[in-house]
């Protein structure tokens, strides 16, 4: 618990993902996805109830290993590409109260393809939603200036290019932008008067947490090539302050 709020962790990790096959399961560092979600989780306190929610047998077996919990699957309604996050938290919630015979505060969302998560990340969302009474917390990463939306161009089937936005022709330096920021995917607290009353992972009231440094979210071979690289970087920093 944090204070006299009950959290529920949920970490999302469908199949099906089609960029990356069975994404959840591919290691880093030698470790699956999906159970260095779990040994986060078992680092923060505060979570009363953590499960995933899947639809794959092998996926629940190796998350349970790690410490999380599979005490349902994933229906196949809620298993497609489109699917929102709002309508797999609402079922996970449903289900675990059903379950446990109790009300949860606050459900945290993992997702496990966002490996350079520590449990600090963690503590630091959920504290940030208790502290501002916000109704959700998402942690986001300052989005390269090089991406900006006032930088991003469109072409037309004919080739033809233009600005995304017309503003953007007016952007000489880079010091004439405004920082941008991007869902990162390390953790999303929401109360659960936001799921259930406003329908919405992100409520009237939500507030965001700035991470630092270099995080990866993992879509491709490419984004594992990279985490397995910056993870053998800071063993490599770690060994030399050693």
């Amino acid at each position: 618990m944090l204070g006299h709020k009950r959290v529920l962790a949920v970490v999302p990790a469908r199949g099906g993902s089609k960029g990356v096959k069975l994404k959840n399961l591919r290691p880093i560092g030698g470790v699956p996805l999906i159970a260095l979600a779990g040994r986060v989780v078992a680092q923060v306190p505060a979570i009363d109830r953590a499960v995933v929610s899947t639809d794959h047998e092998e996926i629940a077996q190796v998350a349970q290993t790690a410490g999380l919990a599979a005490p349902f699957f994933r229906p196949e309604s809620l298993s497609g590409d489109r699917i929102a996050d709002w309508d797999v938290l609402v079922h996970a919630l449903v289900e675990m109260e059903k379950l446990d015979g109790v009300t949860y505060d606050i459900v945290l969302m993992l997702q496990p393809t966002s490996p350079s998560r520590t449990p600090e990340h963690v503590n630091e969302t959920l504290r940030a939603l208790v502290d501002n009474r916000w109704d959700a917390a998402w942690t986001l990463s300052e989005t390269d200036s090089k991406a900006h939306p006032l930088k991003q161009l469109t072409v037309a089937a004919d080739g033809a290019m233009d600005y995304y936005d017309p503003a953007g022709a007016r952007i000489i330096a880079r010091q004439q932008l405004t920082s941008v920021y991007h869902r990162n995917g390390i953790a999303y607290a929401i109360t659960r008067s936001c799921l259930l009353d406003q329908k919405s992972i992100k409520g009237a009231k939500t507030g965001a947490v700035i991470i630092q440094g270099p995080v990866v979210n993992i879509d491709t071979e490419m984004d594992l090539e990279w985490a397995n690289w910056l993870l053998a970087r800071e063993n490599a920093a770690g060994q030399g302050s050693a």
